[in-house]
């Protein structure tokens, strides 16, 4: 086998991904990217069956602790691994790698095992459309009312305004938004059907639309941009805690 081969499986507590081929220095990318463009939709378990994954050298087992680290911001959903095969288990070990990613035997063993953390999450498909900020901040109003959570609706309005007119003005489609709420952990992500990596420019003068790079970077805890499996891309911000 000379290539990787990634065929998710989308459940409604998980996404299970099997990976076969093999893992090389030339596959290792694939294999990582792949992983993470479906960690992008994950219900909130993202699980790799590796089982038909032939790995080349066991160092090449640190991508799923890159993995792992990757994901535990954003979109912050649990990672396991599923293999019974003794080169795994023992080159997982080797690496330390054990000790930062569950590894099962199966897969009913990993969602069974997986965190089961309640997660809140509101969906709004917007236009694209100048008015499309001005609709997602009474979005965020209306879920944090909704949730018990007013002292994230500044904050995340001031985000979701310069994710939403990024994604209007630079990408044409119709941006989707979803706000999240995990452990007192609040998100807002913005995707669209560019493939482009987002680029947030700086606001140079107050009548320039736009919030900026630096206020986003200030507001937020922890920021990115991630490709998804269905194509396009999203730019997701993880709010500070906010006391109470």
């Amino acid at each position: 086998m000379t290539g990787v081969r990634l065929a998710p499986e989308f459940r409604a507590t998980s996404t299970v991904v099997t990976a076969t081929g093999a893992l090389t220095l030339a596959t290792y990318p694939r294999l990582r990217d792949g992983v993470l463009k479906f960690a992008t939709d994950a219900p909130g378990c993202l699980i790799a069956d590796i089982r038909g994954l032939d790995v080349e050298d066991a160092k090449l087992l640190s991508v799923f602790s890159t993995i792992a680290m990757r994901i535990s911001d954003w979109p912050g959903v649990s990672f396991s691994l599923v293999s019974d095969r003794a080169d795994h288990r023992a080159g997982l070990k080797e690496q330390v790698i054990d000790r930062f990613v569950a590894v099962h035997p199966d897969v009913a063993a990993a969602e069974e095992a997986r965190d089961r953390a309640p997660r809140r999450r509101a969906v709004r498909q917007l236009a694209p459309s100048p008015l499309a900020s001005g609709v997602a901040r009474r979005f965020v109003g209306e879920v944090c009312a909704e949730w018990a959570v007013p002292g994230y609706v500044e904050d995340a309005q001031l985000v979701v305004t310069e994710l939403v007119e990024n994604a209007v003005r630079h990408t044409g489609s119709s941006p989707r938004l979803r706000l999240e709420l995990r452990r007192g952990v609040f998100s807002v992500a913005v995707s669209d059907d560019d493939p482009r990596p987002a680029v947030l420019l700086e606001r140079l003068g107050v009548a320039e639309p736009g919030l900026g790079l630096r206020l986003v970077a200030q507001t937020a805890r922890t920021w990115g941009c991630s490709r998804s499996w269905g194509g396009g891309k999203v730019v997701w911000a993880v709010l500070a805690r906010h006391a109470g």
